[in-house]
């Protein structure tokens, strides 16, 4: 008696698993598969190190203007090159680009065809992580080391620029790199929680910006530590010059760990909002 085998067919036959350096392949293209990506990240760092670079010119220009001798005590060399407006862009800049990244395929309904290719749906957001981190963690370092070299050059003409080596500046400097990829998380975390293009961004804007500022007030210590806990004041306590920290007339300062451990903890919240809720949520 002999026993017929059905032939396989592309139904029936097993796919084999996607590797994660090809979904990290995959998101990579996503990403760099936009014009704006090139335009928001190349115009942004222009902005953000011409901010700082004008305002250490503008310094020099009024150091210049002063007598001869004339020193002012509340000068910090390291304030120009770490300008909050500038670094408030950075953070707009960097988590409209984590959110886009997820919510940009809700949209347009890319994430049916993704899930459909790769049902591993971590494994997908784990590589979107990988992916933002990276191309963030190079703009933040990039827009960081121009400003503080390119500013601490101009102040030297006034004998006034501070080398990496000087107290607090590497800090300064790794703690500005590291906010853009911090904020990028963020942005990540609410476009995968509200999945739409306007409510995001301006979520991701009142979260990091907006909301801050509501708790600086120190009549109330409770209201100062749920400000303290935030990614801006964790990255303004990083950019303080030692000897400015130690005038510090704050009755509740942000330390130095802490506010590292804010950096860690903000980003491990938001990767693990942004799995939870792709992988818990229909699309």
């Amino acid at each position: 008696m002999t026993t017929l085998t059905a032939p396989r067919t592309a139904a029936t036959a097993v796919q084999p698993r996607a590797r994660f350096r090809d979904l990290i392949a995959a998101e990579w293209i996503k990403l760099w598969s936009l014009r704006s990506t090139y335009l928001v990240l190349g115009l942004g760092a222009l902005v953000i190190i011409g901010i700082n670079a004008n305002s250490a010119r503008s310094n020099v220009s009024m150091i210049a203007s002063r007598p001869a001798g004339f020193h002012n005590p509340l000068f910090d060399p390291m304030n120009t090159a770490f300008v909050t407006n500038a670094y408030q862009i950075l953070m707009i800049i960097a988590a409209s680009v984590g959110a886009i990244t997820v919510f940009g395929e809700y949209t347009s309904g890319l994430i049916r065809t993704t899930f459909a290719a790769v049902p591993a749906r971590r494994a997908v957001v784990a590589a979107k992580v990988v992916v933002v981190t990276a191309v963030m963690l190079v703009l933040g370092a990039v827009v960081s080391a121009t400003s503080f070299g390119v500013t601490q050059a101009i102040l030297h003409t006034q004998h006034l620029g501070l080398s990496l080596s000087a107290p607090g500046a590497l800090r300064a400097v790794v703690a500005s790199a590291l906010l853009a990829p911090v904020c990028a998380l963020v942005g990540m975390g609410i476009g995968a929680t509200i999945r739409h293009a306007t409510g995001s961004i301006v979520a991701t804007i009142l979260v990091l910006l907006l909301l801050p500022s509501l708790f600086q007030g120190e009549t109330y210590r409770w209201v100062k530590e749920i400000g303290n806990a935030m990614p801006y004041a964790a990255w303004d306590a990083l950019v303080q010059n030692p000897a400015a920290m130690q005038l510090d007339q704050s009755k509740y300062p942000v330390s130095i760990t802490e506010a590292w451990i804010v950096f860690g903890a903000w980003s491990f919240a938001a990767v693990v909002v942004a799995v939870t809720s792709i992988h818990r949520r229909d699309l």
